[in-house]
């Protein structure tokens, strides 16, 4: 298996705190503020590492920059 550099941006991500949510992908609304960004333009750095890994190694063996990408999409204010 090869090693994956990282930037400092994604090294400073952490995976503590996740909770399964694996619904549908919407924007969310009431109290807390609509995103600024689609979707797909949101978090480029972790769609970038998960999609490099995914491509060389498998979903399988990427729930790391998954979940990594998750945390910044929520933060981003998507619900997925």
């Amino acid at each position: 298996m090869g090693a994956m550099q990282s930037s400092p941006a994604s090294s400073a991500l952490t995976l503590q705190g996740y909770q399964g949510n694996h619904g549908s992908v919407t924007a969310t609304t009431g109290d807390v503020s609509k995103p600024k960004k689609k979707i797909c333009c949101a978090c480029p750095d972790t769609k970038r590492l998960r999609d490099e890994c995914i491509v060389e190694h498998g979903e399988a063996a990427c729930t790391k920059w998954i979940e990594a990408h998750r945390l910044c999409l929520r933060a981003e204010g998507f619900n997925v």
